[in-house]
């Protein structure tokens, strides 16, 4: 006897792959995948994703390319019009050295800044209109320099935790790492700055679940960051608890969430009811808060990051395009809820 699981995912789009019965009630019945901007000249969806739901825009960094005009490396913010006819976009002007990862923060954006080899990196908070103005809100750890940063997410009490890779050396575009890859957490009314996790080899995405109990970190060593792999390092979620040890924030049992079984988990994010989505070799991987792997919304060549707009719709960055999945209306991303 067939499942009503069963029938319902027979009907689905090929990209959206059933893995478990609860995944239907994440794509809802009539889910779609759609090219929203494609764009031969330069990666331009590599990571950030920023979604603001008062102007409909979002915000996003490319990949490194070189520019044609200084013939330097560079990673460029752009900001897409989303509810323009055709979908936009335009490259803004910004001084945040070499921009990765990015989240909402007081009308703006918190950006992770990876540096040059002759600026330091750091957490930036960049303004929503031009001129765009960025100001450096912690650029190293008591005197020792980042590596580069990689992503960043914004608790309910105000601080910043945020994750801190090697790859900024491996791709030659900053100096040789003066500290291990690890994840910190910096307190923006106290000027306060702890490490919070090591162990890691490179530590990438990072989330909080919706209540903000159990954080999730990616660990995606066995992308080198050359362009080679090693099958044997991580490409990993860890999850750990959210305590409070002696009147303080700590992260305390350290547990494989899930692994990702094509490529790397980069990207990460959870929605309101608590699934875990991570950008993985393949496209979007989701997993249940128990890491359940419930389905996959299937990109070829994959995705790094992503975020969610309204009503269930998931803007998916796969460098030289820009897609968005519509999925059930109920669907909201833990970050923004809406």
């Amino acid at each position: 006897m067939t499942s009503v699981a069963g029938n319902v995912s027979q009907h689905l789009p090929a990209a959206f792959e059933v893995h478990d019965p609860g995944f239907l009630n994440i794509t809802g019945q009539s889910p779609t995948l759609d090219v929203l901007l494609h764009n031969d000249a330069f990666p331009f969806a590599h990571e950030a994703s920023v979604y603001i739901p008062s102007t409909d825009e979002l915000f996003l960094t490319s990949n490194i390319y070189t520019d044609p005009a200084t013939h330097h490396s560079t990673i460029s913010i752009s900001k897409v019009a989303l509810s323009s006819h055709p979908v936009s976009s335009q490259i803004i002007n910004s001084s945040i050295p070499l921009p990765n990862g990015a989240v909402n923060h007081n009308d703006g954006i918190l950006f992770c800044a990876q540096g040059t080899l002759n600026q330091s990196g750091g957490l930036f908070q960049m303004s929503l209109d031009p001129p765009y103005r960025a100001t450096r809100l912690v650029g190293d750890f008591y005197g020792r320099e980042f590596n580069s940063l990689n992503d960043v997410v914004v608790a309910d009490d105000g601080a910043f935790w945020f994750t801190d890779p090697s790859y900024g050396f491996v791709q030659g575009i900053r100096p040789a790492p003066q500290l291990p890859g690890q994840v910190y957490r910096f307190d923006p009314a106290t000027r306060g700055l702890r490490v919070v996790a090591d162990g890691f080899e490179k530590p990438n995405g990072i989330a909080f679940s919706p209540d903000q109990k159990t954080i999730y970190i990616t660990d995606t060593g066995s992308t080198i960051g050359d362009g080679s792999t090693d099958p044997t390092k991580p490409s990993t979620i860890y999850a750990y608890d959210v305590a409070t040890l002696h009147g303080e924030p700590a992260l305390v049992n350290r547990r494989v969430f899930a692994m990702a079984d094509t490529g790397v988990p980069d990207g990460i994010k959870t929605d309101t009811a608590g699934n875990v989505y991570a950008g993985c070799g393949d496209g979007i991987n989701v997993w249940s808060a128990g890491g359940v792997l419930l389905g996959k919304i299937r990109v070829k060549d994959g995705a790094a990051n992503f975020s969610f707009g309204r009503d269930g719709r998931l803007f998916i960055l796969n460098e030289n395009t820009l897609w968005a999945a519509q999925l059930g209306k109920g669907v909201k991303g833990a970050l923004l809820g809406v």
